[in-house]
C-alpha cells in the first residue's frame, strides 16, 4: 500500500500545473512537500510530469534516506535544507521558467521596481550565484538566497519559490515569473525606477494582513 497517496497526488498535480503554465517542460524542475516532522515526499530524476504515478514520488528523510523505487531529483539538496532550516516552509518549487531564467542567465536580480516583489518576502529577489547542479556548493548558495525571502533567482539555471503549502508555492512560482517578465519588458525601455526600502516596508507590513478580515 503506497502511503500519502493524497499528498503525492497533489506533487504530481503542481508538477502538472507547472507543465501546463510553461514555467517547466520535459524534465526540468522539481517539487517537494514536507512529509511528517522528520521527512518530505519529492518529484523523481528524469521523469516527466506526464509519467508521473503516485507511486514514483520519492520520500526521504532529513537524513538522506530514500523510500521509493526511483532515485528523488538531483536538486534534493537544497529541497531538503530548505524544509529543515525553513519551518515556515512546507513546499519548494524549482523551475526553468523562461523569464526568470532570463534574468537568472545575466545574473540580475529583480529589484523592486513593483510593490507585488514584497511577495518573496523582501525588497528584491536575489540572485544565487551559479554551481553545478544538484551539488551542495548550489545547495549552499540557494539556502544564503533565500534567508528571509521565499524565491530566489538561480545563475544560470532558474529559479526556486518556496511557502506554507503547495498551493501557496505554485501561485508564488506564477507571480515571480509575472514579475519578471514584466521586468524584462520595462527594461526594453529603461532602467526603470524602484521603490525605496521604507516604502517596501509598508508594503511588507501590510502584507502581514492582506486577505484576512483584518486587512481586507
Amino acid at each position: 500500500m503506497i502511503r500519502n497517496i493524497d499528498l503525492r497526488q497533489k506533487v504530481i498535480r503542481t508538477a502538472l500545473n507547472l507543465t501546463r503554465q510553461g514555467l517547466n517542460h520535459g524534465t526540468s524542475g522539481n517539487v517537494s512537500v514536507r512529509c511528517g516532522e522528520d521527512g518530505y515526499l519529492i518529484t523523481p530524476s528524469g521523469v516527466p510530469a506526464e509519467s508521473l504515478l503516485p507511486q514514483d514520488i520519492v520520500y526521504m528523510d532529513f537524513d538522506g534516506e530514500i523510500e521509493g523505487r526511483l532515485q528523488p531529483s538531483t536538486e534534493w539538496h537544497f529541497h531538503a535544507a530548505l524544509l529543515h532550516e525553513r519551518p515556515d516552509l512546507n513546499a519548494v518549487i524549482h523551475t526553468h521558467a523562461p523569464f526568470c531564467t532570463t534574468l537568472a542567465v545575466l545574473s540580475r536580480p529583480i529589484p523592486a521596481f513593483h510593490y507585488m516583489i514584497a511577495k518573496a518576502g523582501g525588497n528584491d529577489i536575489r540572485v544565487a550565484p551559479y554551481a553545478t547542479f544538484g551539488t551542495p556548493e548550489l545547495c549552499a548558495h540557494a539556502l544564503t538566497a533565500m534567508q528571509d525571502r521565499r524565491a530566489c533567482l538561480l545563475a544560470q539555471h532558474g529559479m526556486i519559490a518556496a511557502h506554507g503549502s503547495l498551493e501557496a508555492a505554485l501561485a508564488l512560482t506564477i507571480e515571480v515569473e509575472d514579475l519578471a517578465r514584466l521586468y524584462w519588458q520595462a527594461l526594453q525601455i529603461a532602467e526603470p525606477p524602484v521603490l525605496d526600502d521604507a516604502e517596501m516596508a509598508r508594503v511588507l507590513e501590510k502584507f502581514k494582513t492582506y486577505g484576512t478580515r483584518q486587512g481586507r
